[in-house]
């Protein structure tokens, strides 16, 4: 990968992924340079899909077999990020497997808006979102990646997951999906039109609230396995997720209400997430530890959590 080809991944990271772009400046070089390069490619392919108005279903099938065939180096290109990742999977031993479940997944977006049951999302979420983690694990380069990969897959579906409950308003007017799995809408006497509608209840608040605590249990499980990953990577991944979950802190503040704006983080907060994150890392390395003091995922014992210090939406708190 030359210097160009890493460049064009960075920039599609900093432009879309100000998040995961923030996390990743603190891992090093040699695995912040293929993580940009990832994540490029993850964007390119996910654009044609989430980006798609008025293109003809065919069409963006057809552009996916593409991507597919360009990242597994079985067609000539002369995208920088297509080329790169291409160099990246046979660096790494990344199997094909993987980037065909990442491509089913994007390919299932074009047909796809809807999923009945947890069941359906989770296995959407095998390639858009367990893949990743596979192939992040695979450039961080553990000793024991078989160890480490469940807990990374955990991860993935998590930070996945989030996203799903902060963009539930975007995915609806953008885009015509629901995420939230329809049984547990219709368990709380929430219909598919009332979310269509943006219609914002106690009943979807309660939906809401179901889907938070189920995303903070993979959180739980997947920050368990950072002690697996080289020791360059376990801050940097722990912030990532530190990150990720304050958008849960965001949600229950507005009374899970993400229909009528979509919550976000500002940038002091994100930096108080990291230094008070970096704080408790100098003085103790246990992932889950650092996690339960720091994040908005409440504990299994308490409750509460344990980033729930009173601060201002889009300041630093004083204490």
């Amino acid at each position: 990968m030359d210097r160009e080809h890493v460049h064009a991944g960075k920039e599609i990271q900093r432009r879309t992924g100000k998040t995961f772009y923030l996390a990743t400046r603190f891992l090093p070089r040699r695995v912040r340079e293929p993580t940009h390069v990832l994540y490029g490619f993850f964007r390119i392919a996910d654009e044609v899909v989430d980006d798609a108005s008025g293109v003809p279903s065919e069409r963006q099938a057809a552009r996916l077999e593409t991507l597919r065939a360009q990242a597994l180096g079985e067609q000539p290109t002369d995208d920088p990020v297509l080329i790169a990742f291409s160099d990246l999977r046979e660096r790494y031993g990344i199997s094909d497997a993987e980037v065909d479940a990442f491509v089913e997944a994007m390919k299932s977006d074009i047909h796809t808006s809807r999923y009945d049951t947890y069941a359906d999302l989770e296995a959407y979420m095998r390639g858009s979102a367990a893949a990743v983690g596979v192939m992040m694990t695979a450039i961080m380069d553990p000793d024991d990646p078989e160890t480490a990969l469940p807990y990374a897959v955990k991860l993935g579906e998590a930070f996945q997951m989030t996203n799903f409950l902060r963009d539930v308003r975007e995915d609806v007017l953008e885009r015509n999906r629901i995420y939230l799995p329809l049984e547990t809408l219709a368990a709380h006497g929430v219909t598919e039109e009332q979310v269509e509608r943006l219609e914002m209840t106690d009943a979807f608040a309660t939906a809401m609230a179901q889907e938070l605590r189920r995303t903070e249990s993979l959180y739980r499980e997947g920050v368990a396995g950072i002690q697996y990953l080289p020791e360059d990577c376990q801050l940097p991944v722990l912030l990532a997720a530190v990150l990720y979950a304050e958008h849960h802190a965001l949600i229950r503040a507005r009374g899970y209400d993400v229909l009528n704006a979509e919550p976000s983080l500002s940038t002091a907060r994100k930096l108080w997430c990291v230094l008070k994150t970096r704080w408790h890392w100098q003085w103790n390395r246990d992932p889950e530890a650092v996690f339960r003091r720091v994040s908005a995922v409440p504990g299994r014992e308490t409750g509460t959590a344990g980033g729930t210090d009173p601060r201002p939406e889009d300041g630093v708190p004083t204490r």
